[in-house]
C-alpha cells in the first residue's frame, strides 16, 4: 500500500528519544505555530467569550441535546425537552460529538465547527461542580475541504477530511479551545474515510479512492504500519466494542481490528453491506446494519448484523420492519436499539439476538429517497433515548426499560439530525495513556 503523508506530531505526542529532540524542535514548533491558521489545516480561533459568559452553577449534570434543521440548530434541555436555544447555520449541517461532556463539531461549510451546548463539569479536587450557559457557536473551526466522519474514543477525538484524506487526532478535552492537532497526517489519496485511534496509541485508518474504498491500515505511535487489509471493499464507518476491538463495514462483512491483528468476518450472502454500526464499550458485539441487493436505488433492509468481536462469529436479527442509517444507537448497558419505520424501537439482546420487546413511539413513517432529507433518528444519552419525528415536528424521551415514553415536545421546525451531550465530565481510560506517552493529558 502507499505511503500515508505525517505531516505533523506536536510535543503533546510520545516524546522522542533525546538523541532526536534536536531534530524535531524545529517542525514542531512551525507546526504548532501554524495549526492556527486555517489555510494550513488547523483551527481558526477568534478571541473567546467562553469565559467571560454568564454562567449558572448547577446541582447536577445538565445533559442537553441538539437537533438540526433547514436553517440552524435547536438545542434541548434532555430532562424537560424545553428549548434552550435557537441558533442559526446555513447549509446542511451534521453534528458529532466533540468527546468533552460538553460540545459538539458541526460538520458544515468550511470545516468542522465547534458548537458549545452551554452544559459542563469543572473537577475540584474529589467532587464536581456543574455549570449552564447559553448554547452558542463558537468560533473555533478545524479547515476541512469536506469534513467527514469524527470519531471519539478514549480521550482522543479524530477528525476525517473525505476532500484531501487529512486525518487530525485531537485531545478531546481541549477539542474546542483550537490547540494543535496532536497527530496529523494524511492518506495516499482522499475519499469518504474514517480514522480511530487506540489507548496505545495505534491508529486504524481505511484506505480508498472518490472512486473506490478497499480496506484499512494500522499505524503504531510512530506511524508505521502494523496491520494492514484489502479484503474489505466499499469499507465504511467503524464501532469501538469492549476491550477496543474495533469493526469496521465492508460490502462482504466486516474487518475487526483486536489484539494487534485484523481478522475479516465474510458475510453469509455474495453482497452483505454493513456500512453503518453503533458499538458500546460494555458489550464486545458490534450491532450494524445489513443490505443484500447492490444494485438497488434504496434498499429498506429488515435485518441487522450482530458481530460477536470474541468470536468473529456474525448472526442477523429479523426485524418486524425496515429501518434506515439513523436508527441504530446502543443503550446504557449495551442493548442493541433500532428504530424501525414501523414507529418502533427495537430492543434487542445483542448475546442471544433476541428481540425483546417492540416499544411504540411515533407513526409508520416511509425512508425518503435522498439521505439528507429528515427522517426518524434516534440518540441514546444520559440513560434516556430520543426519538425525533420530522413529519410532526416532535421529538420523544423513551425509557427502555420500562417502554414508557416518558416525554414529548413539538418544535417549530423538522428536525433532521441529533446529537448531545452529557453536561458531565467525560470518563477517559487515561491510565491506558500514560503521562510519558502523553504529556497533555
Amino acid at each position: 500500500m502507499p505511503a500515508l503523508t505525517r505531516t505533523t506530531r506536536t510535543a503533546g505526542r510520545r516524546r522522542p528519544p533525546v538523541a532526536g529532540l534536536l531534530a524535531l524542535a524545529i517542525p514542531l514548533t512551525l507546526a504548532g505555530c501554524a495549526s492556527a491558521d486555517p489555510a494550513d489545516g488547523g483551527a481558526s480561533v477568534e478571541p473567546s467569550a467562553e469565559d467571560t459568559a454568564q454562567a449558572t452553577e448547577a446541582a447536577a449534570a445538565t445533559a442537553r441535546i441538539a437537533l438540526t434543521y433547514d436553517g440552524g440548530v435547536v438545542v434541548l434541555d434532555a430532562q424537560t425537552l424545553e428549548q434552550v436555544a435557537d441558533l442559526p447555520l446555513d447549509g446542511f449541517t451534521r453534528l458529532n460529538p466533540a468527546g468533552d461532556g460538553r460540545h459538539l463539531l458541526a460538520s458544515t461549510t468550511g470545516g468542522f465547527r465547534a458548537l458549545d451546548l452551554g452544559a459542563w463539569a469543572e473537577a475540584h479536587g474529589d467532587h464536581h461542580h456543574y455549570w449552564t450557559s447559553e448554547p452558542r457557536l463558537t468560533d473555533v473551526t478545524y479547515a476541512a475541504e469536506e469534513p467527514g466522519h469524527v470519531v471519539v474514543h478514549g480521550g482522543r477525538t479524530v477528525l476525517f477530511d473525505d476532500g484531501t484524506g487529512q486525518v487530525r487526532v485531537l485531545d478531546s478535552a481541549h477539542v474546542a479551545e483550537g490547540e494543535a492537532p496532536a497527530r496529523e497526517l494524511t492518506t495516499p489519496s482522499a475519499h469518504h474515510g474514517v480514522a480511530v485511534e487506540l489507548s496505545d496509541d495505534s491508529l486504524l485508518v481505511t484506505e480508498g479512492t472518490e472512486e473506490a474504498r478497499s480496506g484499512v491500515r494500522v499505524l503504531d505511535a510512530d506511524d508505521r504500519e502494523i496491520a494492514a487489509s484489502d479484503d474489505c471493499p466499499g469499507v465504511h464507518g467503524e464501532a469501538v466494542a469492549a476491550d477496543e476491538a474495533v469493526v469496521v463495514g465492508c460490502e462482504d462483512g466486516v474487518l475487526v481490528y483486536a489484539d494487534g491483528e485484523l481478522t475479516k468476518v465474510q458475510a453469509p450472502d455474495a453482497y452483505g453491506r454493513i456500512g453503518n454500526q453503533a458499538g458500546s464499550e460494555e458489550s464486545p458485539i458490534v450491532l450494524g446494519d445489513y443490505k443484500v441487493d447492490p444494485d438497488a436505488e434504496l434498499e429498506r433492509p429488515t435485518r441487522v448484523s450482530l458481530v460477536d468481536t470474541r468470536t468473529g462469529e456474525l448472526s442477523l436479527v429479523d426485524l418486524p420492519s425496515s429501518y434506515t442509517f439513523r436508527s441504530l444507537a446502543r443503550g446504557d448497558d449495551g442493548e442493541a436499539l433500532v428504530l424501525g419505520t414501523d414507529g418502533a424501537l427495537h430492543v434487542i439482546d445483542p448475546e442471544s439476538g433476541k428481540l425483546e420487546s417492540s416499544i411504540p413511539v411515533i407513526d409508520a413513517w416511509e425512508e425518503p429517497l435522498e439521505w439528507q432529507e429528515p427522517r426518524p433518528a434516534v440518540l441514546a444519552l444520559d440513560g434516556s433515548v430520543y426519538v425525533t419525528d420530522p413529519a410532526t415536528k416532535s421529538v420523544h424521551a423513551v425509557d427502555v426499560e420500562t417502554g414508557e415514553v416518558w416525554k414529548s415536545v413539538q418544535l417549530d421546525v423538522a428536525p433532521n439530525e441529533i446529537s448531545g451531550v452529557s453536561g458531565d465530565a467525560e470518563a477517559h481510560d487515561d491510565e491506558a495513556h500514560d503521562d510519558e506517552a502523553h504529556e497533555h493529558e
